[in-house]
C-alpha cells in the first residue's frame, strides 16, 4: 500500500511560493498555492510546470490570502484545476480582492513593458489574467474555524486561528486513521491589535512550522520607533513613504497611527492611504467579527471603527494618487506593495527617493531580491520602471510591527502541543532563519526536527 508522503514544491529555503503536495493511498491534495516573489530566479519558477497535473488534483487547502500562499491559484485554474479550494470565510473575502488585483497588475506590467520596451520578451505577457483569477475564485469553499470538513478523499481537515491576517489559519489534516499533519501557515503574534491571538493545537504526528523570523526576536518598542521616525521626518519637512501590504500591515498601521495621534505622540501630519485594495481590505476587516479581538470588537460595537478615522485621506483613483506628487511638507503615505515590488508605492519612491528630507519606512519582512531588501541593505540606487533612481532619502526599519511570530513566539506556540510531533519540518524561511529555529527546537524542546529541502519528498508514515 502506498505510504503517505509530502513534497516541498515551494516555501522551503525561502519565504515565498508556499506549496506542499500531500499524497497517500486515497489520493492527494495541495497545502497552500503560493506565488514565488523576490529574486528573478524565484520569479521565473512561476512560469514552470508545477510538478503535478493540476487537472487531476482534487483539492487545495489554504492557510491564508497572502500572495505567497495563494497567488498561484489563477495559474492552477488555467492549467486545468477544477477541484475545491478550502479556506476560511475571511480568506475567501480577501481573495476576491487580492487575486483580481494581482492579475490586473500582471496585465498592466506587461502592457507597460510592451509600451516602453524594457522587457526582454516580445511581446511581454502577463503571468495570468483577470479571467484566470475569476476561474479560481469560483472554486473557493469556505469553512469556519473549528469546523471539520472533508478536504479530499484523503481525509478531514480543520482550521484554527493563526492571528496573522484576517482569515489566517493553522491547518490540521487527519490522513487515514492514525496520521495527523499540522501546518502552522504564517503564525501571528500575541497581544496585537485587531485580531485574536493564535490558537494552540494539541497534537500532531507531523508538523510543518514557518520560520520567517526564526532567527530573531522582535523589538518591543515598535510604537516608539514609529513615532520617532515620523516626528524626525516631519521636522525636516519631509514625507514618510511606507511600502505596506494591503492585507494586515495597512490595517495595523492605520490603527497605530490613530492611537499615536490620539495620544499626541506624533504631529498631526496628513496621512494618506494610497491603496485601493488596502481600502477594500480594510472594509472587509470590519465585516468579519469572527476574527476581531476584544478591543476591536468593543469599538465596533460602539460604532467607532478604529480603521475608519475621518482624519485619514483615502486615495482611490489614479488621478488622486498622482496629485500627491505635487504636495509638499510633512505627511505619511502608505502604499502597496509591501516589498516595493510593484503597485503605487513605486511612483512615490521614484519621486521622493532623491530628496534627503524624506524617509522610506520599512515595516515588514523584505525578501531577498526585492527593492525593499535593496533599500534596507543600503542601495545607492534602485531600478524603477527601467530607470536607476538615486537613494538620498533616509531608510528606516521598524520590525516590531511584523505580523509574523518571532523565534520566542514560535516556540511558545509549539509548547502548546501535549506531546512532541514524531517529526517537525521547518518551512517558509530563508536558510539562516530556518536553521536557527530548528536549532532552538532541538535544544529547547528536544524534538526531532529538520529544515525542509526545496523539491524534496519525505515519508509521513
Amino acid at each position: 500500500m502506498l505510504e503517505h508522503r509530502l513534497t516541498f514544491l515551494g516555501g522551503a529555503g525561502t519565504v515565498t511560493g508556499s506549496k506542499y503536495l500531500v499524497e497517500g493511498p486515497s489520493g492527494r491534495l495541495l497545502l497552500d498555492c503560493g506565488l514565488f516573489q523576490g529574486v528573478k530566479g524565484l520569479r521565473l519558477r512561476n512560469w514552470d510546470e508545477p510538478g503535478f497535473d493540476p487537472a487531476t488534483l482534487p483539492a487545495v487547502v489554504l492557510s491564508h490570502g497572502h500572495l505567497d500562499h495563494s497567488g498561484y491559484l489563477p495559474l492552477l485554474a488555467r492549467r486545468g484545476f477544477r477541484g475545491a479550494i478550502h479556506c476560511t470565510p475571511g480568506t475567501r473575502a480577501l481573495l476576491e480582492v487580492v487575486l483580481l488585483d494581482s492579475a490586473r497588475l500582471q496585465e498592466e506590467d506587461a502592457a507597460r513593458a510592451n509600451r516602453y520596451g524594457y522587457s526582454k520578451h516580445h511581446p511581454a505577457l502577463p503571468l495570468y489574467t483577470q479571467e484566470d483569477a475569476l476561474r479560481a475564485l469560483k472554486l473557493l469553499v469556505p469553512h469556519g474555524y473549528g469546523e471539520r470538513f472533508l478536504a479530499s478523499p484523503m481525509g478531514e481537515a480543520r482550521f484554527h486561528r493563526a492571528g496573522h491576517i484576517l482569515g489566517s489559519a493553522i491547518v490540521e489534516l487527519e490522513l487515514g486513521e492514525r496520521l495527523r499533519l499540522v501546518f502552522s501557515g504564517d503564525l501571528g503574534r500575541w497581544d496585537r491589535p485587531i485580531l485574536r491571538d493564535p490558537e494552540c493545537v494539541s497534537e500532531a504526528d507531523v508538523l510543518l512550522v514557518e520560520s520567517t523570523y526564526g532567527d530573531r526576536l522582535h523589538a518591543q518598542d515598535s510604537e516608539e520607533a514609529l513615532a520617532r521616525v515620523i516626528t524626525e521626518t516631519a521636522h525636516r519637512g519631509g514625507a514618510v513613504i511606507v511600502p505596506a501590504f494591503a492585507i494586515g500591515r495597512t490595517q495595523e498601521l492605520l490603527w497605530t497611527l490613530r492611537k499615536l495621534q490620539d495620544e499626541k505622540r506624533i504631529p498631526l501630519v496628513s496621512i494618506y492611504a494610497d491603496s485601493p485594495m488596502g481600502l477594500d481590505v480594510t472594509s472587509i476587516y470590519c465585516r468579519h467579527p469572527e476574527d476581531h479581538d476584544h478591543h476591536m470588537k468593543a469599538l465596533m460595537d460602539q460604532r467607532r471603527c478604529p480603521l475608519c478615522n475621518p482624519e485619514y485621506n483615502l486615495v482611490r483613483t489614479t488621478e488622486e494618487s498622482k496629485a500627491l506628487h505635487g504636495k509638499k511638507g510633512p505627511m505619511v503615505i502608505i502604499a502597496g506593495s509591501g516589498m516595493a515590488t510593484g503597485g503605487r508605492v513605486l511612483h512615490h519612491l521614484k519621486q521622493r527617493l532623491p530628496d534627503h528630507r524624506n524617509t522610506v519606512l520599512l515595516v515588514g519582512y523584505q525578501s531577498a531580491g526585492t527593492r525593499g531588501r535593496a533599500l534596507q541593505e543600503g542601495a545607492r540606487t534602485v531600478r524603477i520602471h527601467g530607470q536607476d533612481i538615486p537613494v538620498r532619502a533616509q531608510v528606516a526599519t521598524v520590525d516590531g510591527l511584523s505580523a509574523h511570530a518571532d523565534q520566542g513566539e514560535l516556540l511558545r506556540w509549539m509548547k502548546g502541543f501535549k506531546r512532541p510531533p514524531r517529526k517537525t519540518y521547518v518551512v517558509h524561511g530563508e536558510p539562516q532563519a530556518a536553521e536557527a529555529l530548528a536549532k532552538a527546537v532541538r535544544e529547547e524542546l528536544g524534538w526531532a526536527v529538520e529544515v525542509a529541502a526545496d523539491g524534496a519528498t519525505v515519508s509521513l508514515g
